[in-house]
């Protein structure tokens, strides 16, 4: 029996309601210096509402927080000098270049544009990050920033409000499917084409999410005013083409290639595959190759001026980071499973998905006879270790989040650890004494010099689930208690703390941080 008394699934929905993690991790801490052990459950940090709603929701409210602080900033954030993604959705992409191993010569293609690609424009580029400011006739002025949606072509008709193919057998799920694995690649071109046009360097934090029809897309919230004629050029310039060996048609279906000597070979003839090397200089030796696949976004770009302290800007915010908490396929399916037709359109999509190659680390390159780069034992078609094939993902395997190295000045733990300041100091300012911040720390030391507090790993059973999680819950009740009471106190005083990220968590409701964020 229990010793809470109540039902698990019932400790689940209060658990829920307060915040508070239903899928800890447990941990026994014992204190060497009393002897004390205490059983401490430690958020699972999950980020899909799926897995966890508690913390998805607490990891969208920090991306939340840390969408709007850098947004409409009239202030250059502190930062490196040197440009690029502090998340990059995956390292640089040559387009134009064959990869090699990095001791060995570097070959390159021509890196002539494609001819029915628009040139694009270049212009000076000032070094700042933050946008123009435009005065009015009367005199007053205003730093007006954007938000932006990219998508990609059509793949096919398909029904309205449904997203559903009108005609399955002509919608071309093989280009969807390659467009998805490689969607992040073709928006780091985007933003490099982006700023060699803007004047300036553009700072961006965007979501990758998908459409009703399972097809990616990107908002992308940019930093200052570009004119929206440079940003339709831009998309319409942009494009990625991947050279890569021939993929169209599988050499290896039924039967797969073996691994021996070192090397995949041949099931029948035993005859080593091409390594990734000798395809790439085979395609570079063939005067007549083609790129393997190209890449271009769709022609429906939307634009938006957005002011900063606006509702309007607030509400795009929230609508930016709406569907973080979901994976690609569970966007709009039905979750009980009952859209038949829509789960089919999921199934077409991840089978083509599911064999695809989606780097030249992919295990799936063997099922065109190529080997692997760096290839090993136990790689398998169809059974890549990249996320990205999985049928929730839908070829969206790289970070949902991608945010500019010069957006806020401040990585996601330092925004995390501001939410926490308010917290504290609300708390502090009020007279409520917080719980020490570095309570049990594994840096704390005994007077032997060795930690006063040792970490095992606790499995969790039924009956550790209901107590453990029952008692975070009231804990979590007494915290929100003593925050409530604290804000109650300081009213109509300054804030505690000077921070805009986290005071704006304090005066508006849908950003306020729960108090077990906090301490």
């Amino acid at each position: 029996m229990r010793s809470s008394g109540i039902d698990d699934d019932v400790i689940r929905e209060l658990a829920i309601e307060q915040a508070v993690c239903v899928r800890p991790v447990m941990r026994r801490v014992t204190d060497r210096a009393t002897g004390e052990v205490t059983t401490v459950p430690i958020r699972c940090g999950a980020t899909r509402d799926s897995v966890c709603p508690s913390c998805a929701a607490k990891a969208r409210r920090l991306r939340m927080t840390q969408c709007a602080e850098g947004w409409h900033t009239d202030a250059e954030p502190a930062g490196p000098e040197d440009e690029g993604a502090e998340e990059p959705a995956v390292a640089s992409f040559d387009d134009e270049s064959a990869e090699t191993e990095p001791d060995e010569p570097r070959q390159t293609r021509s890196t002539r544009r494609r001819a029915d690609a628009p040139d694009l424009p270049t212009r000076p580029t000032d070094p700042r990050t933050i946008g123009r400011v435009f005065t009015t006739p009367d005199g007053k002025t205003y730093r007006p920033s954007m938000f932006i949606t990219l998508t990609l072509p059509s793949y096919g008709k398909v029904r309205p409000h449904l997203g559903v193919p009108m005609d399955p057998a002509r919608y071309d799920y093989r280009r969807a499917a390659l467009d998805a694995l490689h969607f992040p690649k073709l928006l780091d071109r985007w933003v490099q084409n982006l700023r060699r046009c803007a004047g300036y360097q553009c700072q961006y934090f965007g979501a990758v999410e998908a459409q009703r029809r399972l097809a990616p897309h990107f908002h992308a919230a940019i930093r200052g005013a570009i004119p929206r004629a440079t940003v339709r050029e831009v998309t319409r310039a942009t494009y990625l083409q991947l050279w890569w060996p021939p993929m169209a048609d599988p050499v290896y279906v039924r039967r797969v290639p073996i691994w021996a000597d070192e090397h995949y070979r041949d099931p029948d003839t035993g005859h080593p595959l091409p390594t990734w090397d000798e395809a790439i200089a085979a395609l570079d030796d063939d005067p007549d190759a083609r790129p393997a696949h190209v890449i271009r976004l769709g022609q429906q770009v939307d634009i938006k001026g957005i002011l900063g302290g606006t509702p309007d800007a607030d509400r795009t915010v929230r609508y930016l980071t709406k569907y973080l908490t979901k994976a690609v396929a569970e966007t709009y399916a039905d979750k009980d499973g009952d859209d038949a037709a829509y789960e089919a359109h999921i199934n077409r999509l991840h089978e083509h998905v599911r064999w695809l190659p989606c780097s030249r680390e992919c295990a799936n390159w063997l099922r065109f006879g190529v080997q692997p780069h760096d290839a090993g034992p136990g790689l398998a078609p169809g059974h890549c270790a990249s996320k990205a094939h999985d049928r929730d993902h839908l070829g969206v395997g790289g970070r949902r989040v991608l945010v500019s190295r010069r957006w806020s000045g401040k990585t996601l733990t330092e925004h995390k650890a501001d939410r926490a300041a308010v917290v504290r100091a609300a708390l502090e300012a009020a007279g409520i004494e917080p719980p020490a911040a570095n309570r049990m720390a594994a840096e704390t030391l005994h007077e032997d010099g060795r930690p006063r507090f040792v970490w095992d790993d606790v499995p969790l059973s039924q009956y550790d689930y209901g107590r453990v999680v029952m008692a975070t819950v009231i804990e979590a009740r007494r915290w929100r208690a003593q925050y409530d009471r604290a804000k109650e106190l300081l009213a109509g005083t300054d804030p505690p703390v000077d921070n805009s990220s986290a005071t704006a968590l304090m005066r508006a409701s849908s950003m306020r941080p729960a108090v077990t964020e906090g301490i």
